[in-house]
Parts: structure tokens; sequence; C-alpha cells
């Protein structure tokens, strides 16, 4: 079943406080900047990394799901898709564009952004700008009257921090939903005559509450992934758009100009606010499957990949076994298995970059679900994953 809009969606048609719901964010995901502010991520003036194709058909793979028996072309329609691209050895050998996306839209990221920013980080560790084992009030004195006081640098990236935050996509009055606020994403509810931060500092300068031992669990909290942002801005001077333009963006050899969304003082969203397009996403997606190395060069250091392929399933909560059964989360990544070396980047709304060394494979899909999560699409888009890796690589 191809998922059809009643009518096309244009850009007055937009709820500024909906933009992100259903239907119209099958529309905003590719027009972001037409919504909101945003800052450029640089692609430089260096030559394209060439991405190889051997084009192979890939539609007709069938596989299991809890709605019977499919194959990939009806995955694709049922879901939503915008992008999809499977790189096997390094070669493009399947890219598809639906909804209106092409090759040089740039689309939203969400939460994937937080494995850029993983990536960024593990670069300006080896460079010894930042240590992991230090607290993060060593960078950012400011911290020391909120819960973030007594946390690791190293906590904050495997959001481990004791701080308490409420990622509750769906409420308002929720801390993320605070965040929609402070980030410019969204105004506040109307009516509203409480104070709302003004921007993404402001909010965090506002948790201070701790309910938990840092270090002592894993809770998904997409502050978090600002916080870190905070701290390379600090001990670089530079703002982030700029600081992955340097070390990111142009040593990939990107293919379009990336952006981010900024808030109302210039700070750009690293929790989820990074837009680019669907080939750029794979090459990030196969610079991590290559150790960090990509374009005849070593990008993120091939030790910091490691590390991060090495979670502790033990503090990886039931809520989150229930898709990832074996799963961690390491250094602003997902891991698939904590025995098997697979990194993953999710965002809400179907965004997916999925990374498998041993097999050489990356599959980058970029949606516009209806619903913040689905399990079950989730399932079903890994069940696809996994059938496409099978056929590629005969068992």
């Amino acid at each position: 079943m191809t998922v059809a809009l009643p009518k096309p969606i244009e850009r007055g048609d937009v709820p500024r406080e909906d933009w992100d719901r259903a239907p119209w964010n099958r529309w905003s995901f590719q027009h972001l900047r037409e919504i909101l502010p945003s800052a450029e991520v640089w692609r430089g003036t260096g030559a394209v990394a060439t991405l190889p194709y051997h084009q192979q058909t890939l539609t007709d793979i069938r596989f299991q799901t809890a709605r019977g028996e499919i194959s990939i072309a009806d995955f694709l329609d049922h879901s939503y898709t915008d992008g999809f691209i499977v790189l096997h050895h390094g070669n493009v050998v399947f890219e598809r564009y639906m909804n209106g996306m092409d090759e040089r839209t740039r689309h939203l990221s969400q939460s994937v952004a937080k494995s850029f920013l993983g990536a960024l980080f593990g670069i300006m560790v080896a460079a010894k700008a930042v240590d992991p084992q230090k607290p993060v009030t060593h960078y950012l004195p400011e911290l020391k009257a909120t819960a973030y006081d007594g946390a690791l640098i190293q906590h904050v990236l495997d959001m481990g921090s004791g701080v308490a935050y409420d990622e509750e996509y769906t409420d308002p009055y929720s801390d993320v939903g605070r965040t929609d606020v402070a980030s410019g994403w969204k105004p506040k509810p109307a009516g509203d005559t409480r104070d709302w931060p003004t921007s993404m500092w402001r909010q965090v300068l506002t948790l201070k509450t701790k309910e938990a031992e840092h270090g002592a669990r894993f809770l998904y909290r997409s502050i978090e992934t600002d916080v870190l942002a905070f701290v390379l801005e600090r001990v670089t001077g530079l703002r982030l758009p700029e600081l992955l333009s340097r070390e990111i963006w142009q040593k990939l050899g990107m293919e379009e100009n990336g952006y981010y969304t900024i808030d109302p003082e210039g700070y750009a969203l690293a929790d989820g606010g990074l837009n680019a397009c669907l080939r750029d996403y794979a090459r990030f997606g196969q610079m991590i499957a290559q150790d960090g190395f990509f374009n005849g060069r070593q990008i993120v250091p091939a030790a910091w990949i490691g590390e991060t392929r090495r979670g502790n399933h033990a503090l990886f909560g039931p809520d989150y076994r229930a898709t990832i059964p074996k799963g961690a989360y390491h250094n602003q990544f997902w891991i698939e298995d904590h025995e098997r070396p697979v990194l993953e980047c999710h965002g809400v709304f179907g965004q997916w970059i999925y990374t498998d060394p041993v097999h050489d494979f990356v599959l980058v899909k970029l949606s516009s679900w209806p619903d913040f999560l689905d399990d079950a699409r989730f399932l079903e888009a890994n069940a696809a994953a996994h059938a496409i890796k099978r056929a590629l690589c005969h068992g």
C-alpha cells in the first residue's frame, strides 16, 4: 500500500505549533529551513567523495514481519519512506527517493544528529581538547548550580547522568516539550503565562533535580547531547555548525551543505536539528563502518569507534530491550547487539542509519512517520535491513 497525501502540502498549510506532526511532516521534514531559522554546515571547496554505484534489484526480497511476509517494495511504500539507500563494500547498491525528495534535498535527521555529535566528540577527545573522565563542571562551571554537578563527561556521553528530564514527546509541558520552545522549534502553549526557557542554554540551567546516581543507569534524554555540544563550543570557541564543518563535513567530502536549526541565541540544536541529504548520511555511515576512515583519511579515531561499539548492556532497561533485546547505548550511538559491532543512529519519526563493519553494510532510511515512536515499524525496518544484508552477503 503506497502512503499518499490527499493533496500536496505547501508552506502556508503548516501550523507553526504542529509542523512535525502528521500529515504536515511529510512536507516539513524536507523544508525545515523554510519554517525555522538555520545555520549552514559548509561542505567546503573540496571534491565530493565518490560513492561508486553497483545497482542491484532489492525490491523483490521478501521477509517475515508481524503483518505477514512482505517485500522490500511493500516495506518502502508502507513505511512513509522519503529516502532509502544501501551501501555494500562502499558501493551504492540501491537508492530510492519518494514523497517528492530528491538527491539534493536536505532532510531532518531528528536524533540521528546525536551520533554526529558523538563522532565529533571523539575527534576532540583525540585532540586532547576535552577529557571524558573529567566532570562536566570542569568545562561548564555554571552547571555547579544544576543537577549536573558531579556528573562526568562520559556519563553524559552515555546518557547516564542522574539528571531528571522527562522525554515525553506528546506532552507539550514535559521537559522535552520545553526543549521544543527553548530551541525555537515551537511557540509556548497558547495562553500559558508561566516562565518558559528562551534558549537551550537557559533550559539546561533550570535542570536542578537529581533523581539517580550519575553513571548508575541509561535513560534516553535529548538534552544530554546539548550539554556535550556546549562543552565543545566552550573548549574550541567555535559554534557547532562551524566545528562540524571543519572536522567532519569537509573531510568526508560531503555532496551538499548541511544545516542546523538554531535557537533565539544562535545555538544549533545538537540533539536533533541537523539536516542533510541522503547520500551524505550514507557517507557518514560508511565512515563509521570503516572504523572512522573515509575519503582517504582517518576522520574519527579508530579507537573511539571501537570503544563506542562496547556498550554496557546491563544498564539497558526493559523499555529498550523490547525493541533491541541485546542492545546498549554508548557515546551517543545505539548498539544493536552488545556482542556484535553494529552501530546505529536513530531518530523519531523513522530516521535511521545502520552500520555493520563485519559485512561492510550501511543502510539509511529517512521517513516521515505519523508518530514519534512506533515499535512495530521499527521492528519491521530492522527485519528489512537483515533481509537485505542476508541477500547481499548470501546468508
